[in-house]
């Protein structure tokens, strides 16, 4: 496909897409009934239904029986976490196989031109971004993952939170549904904009922002208290009447829905001319200039506190107004006070 018939590409050979980043139709006044029908499909698909349908996978196939799981045993455990960490490192590898080690698309729609690994940095372990994404996320966030997944489905097993069926509570539990990535973008913002404070940035946060230039396994490239913090969405359904199957939703919803943040590619090629969206252009601008696009739009958070761009011109002038006056206050607070 022909990337510049839907962006630009600048000096550098980075890619802009043709269109500036927007904001979910959702939560805005006055409602906007035509914009909001025509976004719906994007809501569900892909990512949310595939989702969706692989927590139902995990809950018929995978999951233990409910007597199995009242009594925390290693064996119903190391199986968890050997399925999670299988079905990461397929899910993660296939965009990672093809997109940055065969470069079947070569840098079509890749917003930064360069790929990770020809560029070695000191910052990584091994030197090697690449390496060092895939050993973070496999060594402490699939175990943090299965960890609280565990927690939670033995709490649920022995009736320690309320579990309701389906079947007695179906337009509940379908509405919790189509909440849970309102429910995760929202603890999304606040644990980022937490982890970007200055102590927390330097000691935490930084790990994953090693990765600017981000791929597929940087989703997962954390430090443990970051992926405890992320993976902890999962707790809501701890405190909010849910079924266990909504939990896993919810759960795999954050594990498997960072890669499309993170591909690093506008859209991913599946023929000569067909190509799917990755909705990834709000999350790499993240990436890029460190304080903006705290949450993925879906609330529109970024826009309510002024940290949201969205690719344009216009946006770059506001945050450097804002970088300024930032950097103002700051020597204002250093400068002594006139005697």
């Amino acid at each position: 496909m022909d990337d510049l018939k839907f962006g630009r590409r600048d000096k550098r050979g980075d890619y802009h897409p043709g269109e500036a980043a927007g904001t979910a139709p959702l939560f805005v006044f006055p409602p906007q009934p035509r914009a909001l029908l025509k976004w719906l499909p994007h809501y569900f698909f892909p990512y949310n239904a595939l989702f969706f349908v692989s927590a139902l996978v995990w809950w018929n196939w995978i999951v233990p029986p409910v007597e199995v799981m009242r009594t925390l045993a290693w064996g119903w455990v190391l199986w968890l976490l050997a399925v999670n960490a299988v079905a990461v490192f397929l899910w993660y590898s296939a965009f990672e196989l093809q997109l940055y080690i065969r470069r079947t698309q070569g840098n079509r729609f890749k917003y930064n031109g360069k790929f990770p690994a020809d560029t070695p940095s000191d910052v990584f372990w091994f030197k090697s971004q690449n390496l060092d994404n895939f050993l973070r996320g496999l060594l402490s966030g699939v175990p943090i993952w299965t960890g609280l997944e565990v927690l939670v489905l033995w709490a649920f097993a022995n009736g320690y939170v309320p579990w309701l069926s389906f079947a007695a509570n179906p337009v509940y539990l379908a509405l919790l549904c189509l909440v849970v990535p309102v429910i995760h973008e929202f603890h999304f913002f606040c644990i980022h904009r937490l982890i970007h404070t200055p102590f927390l940035y330097k000691w935490v946060h930084s790990v994953h922002h090693n990765s600017i230039n981000p791929s597929p396994w940087s989703s997962l490239s954390m430090h443990p208290v970051e992926h405890l913090l992320y993976f902890s969405t999962i707790f809501y359904h701890l405190i909010i009447p849910s079924n266990p199957l909504v939990a896993l939703y919810q759960l795999h919803f954050a594990g498997f829905g960072a890669v499309p943040g993170h591909v690093g590619f506008d859209k991913v090629e599946v023929g000569e001319d067909q190509a799917v969206d990755t909705h990834a252009y709000i999350h790499y601008l993240h990436h890029k200039y460190f304080e903006v696009n705290y949450g993925d739009g879906l609330i529109p958070i970024d826009r309510w506190v002024g940290t949201f761009h969205d690719g344009s011109k216009a946006a770059e002038e506001q945050m450097n107004a804002r970088y300024r006056k930032k950097k103002e206050r700051l020597n204002a607070s250093k400068t002594p006070p006139a005697q």
